[in-house]
């Protein structure tokens, strides 16, 4: 029980932690105009992809993807769900504000995030 929630913080951990900077990563993605829809979408695949900005934290999303369905396989469905997205938005509230500097709402943020909190902490504990 307790690995399946280590996992599941895990993931939304480096999920949470990496939704910012690939945003941050990936500003300038609109500013292609080829008029081919095409050449533009391979203009934004190159853009994103030769960016390390960008590539980085995609990766790391991409293993918390992965630790994600291993952990499903072998955890409660029910708990593990539930536990790992609305961890994620708080890991992602919190990265943003400290890391990058952004606002992200002031009080009604920080109690919606502690609602968060006790509704993580009674799926857990029951």
């Amino acid at each position: 029980m307790v690995c399946h929630v280590a996992s599941s913080i895990l993931v939304a951990v480096l999920w949470g932690v990496t939704n910012p900077f690939m945003k941050k990563g990936g500003e300038g993605i609109n500013d292609f105009k080829q008029s081919n829809a095409f050449l533009r979408f391979l203009a934004e695949l190159q853009h994103l992809f030769l960016n390390w900005k960008y590539l980085v934290p995609f990766l790391l999303n991409q293993c918390g993807s992965v630790l994600f369905y291993l952990t499903l396989a072998s955890c409660d469905l029910s708990m593990v769900v539930p536990v790992t997205n609305s961890l994620t938005f708080l890991f992602t509230a919190l990265t943003s504000a400290t890391v990058l500097g952004e606002d992200i709402g002031g009080k009604a943020t920080l109690i919606g995030a502690m609602l968060v909190l006790a509704g993580v902490s009674l799926c857990v504990t029951d």
